[in-house]
């Protein structure tokens, strides 16, 4: 059955897919297709009140990229909170990370997805 979300839920999320950031965009060229060792993402998915970066469904893993604007952000560990306590695994890269080093990053996902971090 397909998860039903508020229709303003969706329309942010659509709307924020259509307006990625650079580093969204560059980290999504890794994980779009199951080009990253087969496992599906899909990209700003609504959960719960809040709309996350990128999800791996199966393996309960959300990638959350983030702007020197959210350095020390309470309502980031809140929300991380909340996510995990949904049984989600929170990852949270810095966008200069996935400027500098995208395969580092991609790298790192998969060692947790395939349970090696």
């Amino acid at each position: 059955m397909a998860r039903q979300f508020p229709p303003l839920a969706r329309r942010r999320a659509r709307a924020m897919r259509q307006d990625a950031t650079d580093a969204e965009a560059i980290l999504w060229s890794y994980l779009r297709n199951r080009c990253l060792n087969g496992f599906k993402f899909r990209r700003q998915v609504p959960i719960g009140p809040y709309i996350a970066d990128f999800v791996c469904h199966d393996r309960r893993l959300i990638v959350e990229l983030d702007g020197f604007q959210h350095a020390g952000d309470e309502a980031d560990l809140s929300r991380d909170r909340y996510l995990v306590s949904l049984g989600y695994r929170v990852l949270r890269f810095w966008n200069q990370e996935v400027y500098q080093s995208p395969d580092a990053v991609a790298c790192h996902i998969v060692e947790v997805l395939e349970g090696r971090a």
